[in-house]
């Protein structure tokens, strides 16, 4: 696939834009509209005649008939045309010069129309019905929006919305065009599609970056919103949306040649040549003997058509078409033959881990507290090993993954086992969450005794999760800090670790059993996370202190680390099995984590990924004791 070049430069200068930085009075003056009351239907009209539809521009679509006719006559059916052509040809030269005419040129050529012409049909009528499926897709869920209109609001088709319209959505709408935040109510999007960031973005009605992309008072066409509502006026529809814009920039794909194709049309040429190439030698040596010209010229066409293979095109076309349907029976709808050979030719496979190389079923294996790895009690009657509940560690750990959650319990199900209660929250920290029910008890009866006032979430860039707390305790008015991540960036915001009811200071040694723990639980396969904590002092956060998330007024160093705790994500059954096919198919297959490299490589190595007795990179560092850097590639 060869991509239209266009630098990187184009897409921000397409996004360049102010509607989110001027002051909402002068953006509503601007698109002639009111916060509150909306444009008027008339003015919506003409607004609508103007910009036309709030819809992306279909790509240019091929006409049916030039389809029908690609199948008919390209390719390899091309070369079966002529020789269908040549065939008639010669029996019309032989009706023409011999009384008793043999048909056997005749026959052959209406063979040969006949073949290429189910063959044409039949691949024709496959993609068809695979265009008509996929097509199908798209009118399943049409979009409504809820708009004010003068003053009144409506519920009307999304593509019926203008620039400065005033819109509502809440919790489970997909964002209808882009619009600026008027107010909002807990509102968060998914901007996953645009921007890739997985954790939900808060929405409000304030500017906070000058970039479009990143400021919190944009919301964009064909995003989410996951919770909470919010109002806002439309500021740019269709193609002249952010994602319009993008949809417009990756508009310059041109497909190229299937490897079948390109091998086909090598072996044309090839046919080709050596069928014109014997027919003239032949002709000539006929001229040389003496015979007719006409004989020659029989002699000349039955050579050409005699090296072209008639079989071949019916014979990928079914070929093609079993392997669509087998595929079609395990729900994989194959929309272009050709794409099934494509797919039959990939050289490398690259997969992502969780939740399709594992079972994305998290489940706690082990914990670190205490300077010791303790097997977790993973039973429904807790019948497993026992952990120690009346250490001072255990107590402060179990406190910390209780609290710094965002995990909970969906509503009615407390007849349910524990293990099979539906969460609401990601895979890791449901599986802590079921844990801590099965061993501690009332999770969400712990958390209301313990109040979140303040959260920073989880997010990519700075792999940690923060909560502050009231406590329980009321003699002691202090908030509790808690926070979890990946168990590098836990331990460089510590300075002091809890060991057996002491709080010593994180030294060399401390660290070394961190790595210790940590390279042995990661060894296993298991993901492991790090908890650490810190009660605020209440001179300067008494109760009541307002917290911002948004820029920390509170410490996020210095903290008290606490333990570690590992979860093992099962392989799928299956995986090593199809690891092993692929690999002996040729293919290479790759690995796509965001996980410490130490629980990637054991995955890796329990599905085959990894094969028995191979090294990586870091085992031959190991083994020679030189930096990794210094490992030839090789």
């Amino acid at each position: 696939m060869a991509e239209k070049k266009k630098d990187m430069s184009d897409l921000k200068k397409e996004v360049d834009m102010d509607e989110h930085t001027i002051p909402m009075e002068a953006l509503c003056q601007r698109l002639r509209t009111h916060p509150d009351n909306g444009l008027t239907p008339d003015a919506a009209k003409d607004v609508l005649a103007r910009d036309g539809p709030n819809a992306l521009t279909p790509p240019k679509t091929t006409p049916e008939w030039v389809k029908f006719c690609k199948n008919l006559f390209g390719g390899f059916a091309l070369l079966l045309w002529i020789g269908g052509f040549l065939c008639f040809l010669a029996y019309g030269i032989q009706a023409g010069t011999a009384e008793d005419v043999v048909a056997d040129n005749l026959y052959l050529g209406i063979v040969l129309v006949t073949v290429v012409v189910i063959t044409g049909v039949f691949s024709y009528y496959q993609e068809s019905k695979s265009s008509k499926i996929m097509e199908s897709f798209k009118n399943m869920v049409p979009q409504f929006a809820s708009v004010i209109r003068g003053g009144q609001k409506y519920s009307i088709s999304a593509e019926e919305l203008v620039v400065g319209d005033i819109v509502e959505v809440k919790g489970g709408d997909r964002i209808p065009a882009d619009i600026r935040i008027i107010s909002a109510h807990g509102c968060k999007v998914d901007n996953s599609c645009l921007t890739g960031e997985s954790e939900p973005q808060a929405r409000t009605a304030d500017c906070s970056s000058d970039n479009p992309l990143e400021t919190r008072n944009l919301a964009f066409f064909s995003t989410n919103c996951v919770e909470g509502a919010a109002k806002g006026v439309v500021i740019l529809t269709g193609d002249r949306t952010i994602m319009g814009r993008i949809a417009n920039l990756a508009s310059g794909l041109e497909m190229g040649q299937t490897p079948i194709a390109k091998e086909i049309e090598h072996f044309i040429h090839i046919i080709t040549g050596v069928a014109v190439f014997l027919g003239l030698t032949f002709f000539g040596v006929a001229m040389f003997l003496g015979y007719n010209w006409l004989d020659a010229v029989i002699f000349l066409i039955g050579i050409i058509v005699a090296n072209v293979p008639e079989g071949l095109l019916a014979t990928v076309t079914v070929c093609l078409t079993l392997t669509a349907k087998r595929m079609a029976v395990k729900n994989c709808l194959v929309k272009n033959l050709e794409a099934v050979e494509t797919l039959g030719s990939t050289s490398t496979i690259c997969s992502d881990k969780t939740g399709t190389l594992t079972q994305n079923r998290m489940t706690v294996a082990h914990m670190w507290f205490d300077n010791q790895i303790v097997e977790a009690d993973t039973t429904e009657d807790q019948s497993g090993v026992q952990i120690d509940k009346s250490t001072s560690g255990w107590k402060v750990l179990s406190r910390c993954a209780i609290l710094c959650s965002r995990a909970d319990f969906k509503a009615g199900q407390e007849s349910v086992p524990i293990l099979k209660r539906e969460c609401a929250g990601d895979a890791s920290e449901t599986a802590i969450l079921k844990c801590m029910e099965m061993t501690v008890g009332d999770v969400m009866g712990y958390r209301a005794k313990n109040r979140k006032v303040a959260e920073i979430p989880f997010n990519s860039t700075n792999k940690f999760h923060v909560t502050i707390h009231e406590t329980e305790d009321l003699k002691d008015p202090s908030y509790l800090m808690c926070m979890k991540g990946a168990p590098e960036r836990i331990l460089e915001r510590s300075s002091t670790i809890y060991i057996n009811g002491e709080e010593k200071v994180l030294d060399e040694e401390m660290k070394k059993a961190f790595n210790d723990a940590y390279m042995e639980l990661g060894g296993l396969g298991e993901r492991v996370i790090g908890f650490c904590d810190l009660k605020l002092p209440t001179e300067k956060f008494p109760p009541g202190f307002p917290f911002d998330c948004d820029e920390p007024n509170f410490p996020l160093e210095n903290m008290r680390f606490i333990g570690l705790v590992s979860m093992i994500d099962p392989p799928r059954a299956a995986v090593p099995d199809a690891v092993a096919k692929c690999r002996s198919a040729g293919i290479k297959v790759i690995m796509v984590t965001g996980d410490h490299p130490i629980t990637a490589k054991a995955i890796a190595r329990s599905v085959g990924i990894i094969s028995e007795g191979n090294e990586t990179v870091e085992d031959i560092a190991a083994r020679l004791n030189i930096p990794v850097e210094q490992v030839d590639p090789r």
